[in-house]
């Protein structure tokens, strides 16, 4: 089986997806791309994440191409692909619908620097333009709005981290939606304190030695 051990893996974050309470159902979807082989290993579309196994996943070229799996794949595959050639440092790409990110995003504003830990992002979290899931706009606008970030919101549909493994994606997506429920819940009661985006780039520079032991 090609990709094994990144399908296997695959299997193991969605179901973490909902268990960690980034999404709910079917909802988001998660790739990894293996740059040395040209395979994308890539979630299967309306398939419930606790009933899925290994072979449903399935594994495609950057040109959306078929090379293994029976399933149809991810209603968002071309926004993963897009952001493949895009970025030459991303290697997975965990997509949410998480509860305060997607509120964040239903607002149509960007995710600011309210506290540190956006720093797995960047200074803050860019926002992406509506457009209809799974249309090639989408790709397109999220390609050009994330930039050199980790993340990035989608107006009216939830939230997009990347990263160089799946573990670090998703976790980068965990630390964002912290960080959407900190600004939510602070702009519930008062106007919260922005950090200055001198201190997050020292932030974010002390985040490239972060767990190295």
């Amino acid at each position: 089986m090609r990709l094994q051990k990144e399908r296997e893996m695959i299997v193991e974050y969605c179901q973490k997806m909902v268990t960690a309470r980034l999404t709910t159902g079917t909802g988001g979807n998660m790739s990894f791309y293996n740059r040395e082989t040209g395979e994308v290993a890539i979630t299967p579309t309306g398939v419930d994440y606790f009933e899925m196994k290994t072979e449903d996943v399935l594994i495609m070229d950057i040109d959306e191409n078929i090379i293994e799996g029976t399933r149809k794949p991810s209603s968002e595959t071309a926004m993963h692909m897009t952001l493949y050639k895009k970025r030459k440092d991303i290697n997975a790409i965990v997509h949410t619908h998480s509860v305060f990110a997607t509120t964040i995003a239903c607002l149509r504003w960007e995710l600011p620097a309210v506290h540190y830990l956006v720093g797995f992002s960047g200074n803050k979290v860019p926002l992406a333009p509506y457009a209809t899931y799974g249309t090639s706009e989408l790709a397109r606008n999220v390609a050009e709005s994330i930039g050199h970030y980790n993340a990035v919101l989608m107006e009216n549909h939830g939230l997009l981290a990347v990263g160089s493994s799946i573990p670090q994606a998703f976790g980068t997506a965990e630390e964002i939606e912290l960080v959407a429920e900190i600004y939510y819940r602070t702009k519930c009661i008062g106007n919260p304190v922005i950090l200055s985006d001198e201190e997050m780039e020292k932030i974010v520079l002390k985040f490239k030695g972060y767990g190295r032991q």
